[in-house]
């Protein structure tokens, strides 16, 4: 797993890109701690985040590594785990420096309003990020046995649990933008959302998945 680091790090701030300081108007505080989400020219999520930051914005472009094979040659990539979006905080007061950012199509939208991202959903993202375990971008998945990890690096982090043959993954999704992404997991760490914790000495009974990978 990969993640844009900024070049002066704050702490708790890893994988979030802050730039300069800018001057902000208090009749827009309530709206300087939500997220939202950019969609962007393909292959140039990279490049606009760091113009973004550059500008001021706190930018969050979550990563993960891919091993891309040549005929003489495999190499490591660090790509976007969300392809073609690129999330940044605040600043909606500042629209012009957003879209007149090279690369960047459209903000996103929810009906006729700009689209909020729960901070829940963007922390999720980050905690799996962080924890680095193995994840990848998915198709978009709404249904099937929703989870929540109860141990290990992703504890607390909820999604739908998806099997194949032996294998399990978590699938998490970001409502707004239709977009999955998924990580290897075990799924004796996961309970099922709305039924008690399962107990040591009883096996979780897992349904049909509604997707298989």
């Amino acid at each position: 797993m990969d993640e844009i680091i900024p070049s002066a790090r704050t702490p708790g701030d890893g994988e979030t890109m802050r730039g300069p300081a800018q001057n902000r108007s208090t009749d827009i505080a309530d709206s300087e701690s939500t997220w939202h989400a950019l969609y962007t020219r393909h292959q140039h999520e990279k490049v606009i985040a760091h113009l973004l930051a550059h500008k001021g914005f706190e930018v969050f472009l979550p990563l993960y590594t891919s091993s891309r094979r040549w005929r003489d040659r495999t190499k490591t990539l660090s790509l976007p785990l969300i392809p073609c979006y690129v999330f940044f905080r605040g600043g909606l007061d500042r629209r012009l420096d957003l879209m007149s950012t090279p690369g960047v199509h459209s903000l996103v939208r929810s009906g006729d309003e700009i689209a909020v991202i729960p901070e829940a959903e963007i922390q999720a993202v980050r905690q799996i990020v962080e924890s680095r375990v193995p994840a990848e971008p998915h198709p978009f998945l709404k249904c099937g046995d929703r989870v929540r990890v109860k141990a290990g690096p992703l504890e607390g982090v909820e999604g739908i649990l998806l099997r194949k043959k032996d294998q399990f993954r978590l699938v998490l999704t970001v409502e707004a933008l239709h977009r999955s992404i998924s990580v290897e997991l075990d799924a004796t760490a996961v309970d099922p959302l709305n039924s008690p914790p399962v107990r040591a000495e009883q096996p979780m009974q897992i349904s049909s998945p509604a997707y298989a990978l």
